[in-house]
């Protein structure tokens, strides 16, 4: 059995590129990254997968399901992989290989050596997963990624997605009048959506650059420099020049004086005038009421 391995790699090996014969519908010799030798581990069964997919996509297409499953198995050595290799290649050599396809295959495998836990953990990734600082193209992409392997499909797959993405573009995909239904479709939406928001972004923050750099000081600049209105305060009467007559005027400034004639000067009372006082004049009768001695 090692002999087949050893002639089924170098017949795939080798071509037009390398010195080989091509085969008549072998396409054009393509380099192609060879997956690395699988021992077993739970964690690298799903990388493992990958590559062999892509190469025997690429490279085998027209192999037979014995050829592809025992390429894949070349690359399937050491630790406990060992013992479910043999039993796969005896399986292959008295002809009752239990696999209708290279993906039932896989699946298999990934059955075999991870345990269910692969799937456990991508399905709890992807409930935790979120768009974030992420432009949508990354937050798909990385979806995409989780998506394959979590037993998630259909509507819990759109529901994730949903969940996922930030809340401001989510509204606005719920407020159109035709919902998608597929998650390609809500991958397409939402992608568009998300460039042309942060297109929006960019060229209001250029327009705003501009007015800033053509239009001078900014205005809360120009209302900080405006001189401060003037505020006419009241002016606080000394102790020694409080009355208790009536307040004066807001704001006027005056004298309270008692003029007697004959001395030829005046004697100062208070530094503020009661508009109710009256000055004592000694030489005619008050206008108002009659009386002497006084002027109203």
């Amino acid at each position: 059995m090692q002999a087949q391995i050893q002639a089924l790699l170098a017949a795939v090996g080798g071509g037009a590129g390398q010195g080989g014969a091509a085969r008549p519908n072998q396409r054009p010799y393509m380099e192609m990254a060879k997956p690395a030798i699988f021992n077993g581990e739970a964690g690298k069964v799903g990388g493992f997968v990958t590559v062999c997919r892509s190469y025997l996509k690429m490279k085998m297409r027209e192999a037979t399901l014995e050829e592809q499953v025992t390429w894949t198995l070349s690359y399937v050595q050491g630790g406990s992989a060992d013992i479910w290799k043999e039993n796969v290649m005896e399986e292959l050599e008295v002809g009752e290989l239990e696999y209708e396809s290279m993906e039932e295959f896989f699946t298999n495998m990934k059955k075999e050596f991870g345990g269910g836990e692969e799937e456990e953990t991508k399905a709890a990734e992807l409930r935790r997963i979120e768009q974030g600082g992420k432009t949508m193209e990354e937050y798909v992409q990385g979806f995409k990624r989780i998506a394959r392997g979590s037993g998630y499909e259909g509507r819990p797959l759109v529901e994730e997605f949903k969940r996922g993405m930030n809340g401001g573009i989510r509204r606005k995909l719920m407020e159109v009048e035709n919902l998608p239904t597929l998650i390609e479709q809500w991958y397409r939406r939402a992608t568009a959506l998300d460039r042309n928001w942060r297109e929006s972004r960019r060229e209001e923050e250029r327009l705003r650059g501009k007015k800033e750099a053509g239009g001078g000081a900014p205005k809360q600049e120009q209302r900080q420099n405006l001189p401060r209105p003037l505020v006419w305060q009241r002016r606080q009467l000394l102790p020694q020049q409080a009355t208790t007559g009536p307040a004066p005027m807001e704001g006027i400034e005056r004298t309270n004086a008692v003029v007697v004639r004959g001395q030829g000067q005046s004697m100062g009372i208070s530094s503020r005038r009661d508009p109710f006082a009256i000055d004592i004049d000694q030489g005619r009768n008050c206008y108002a009421c009659g009386g002497f001695g006084h002027m109203a």
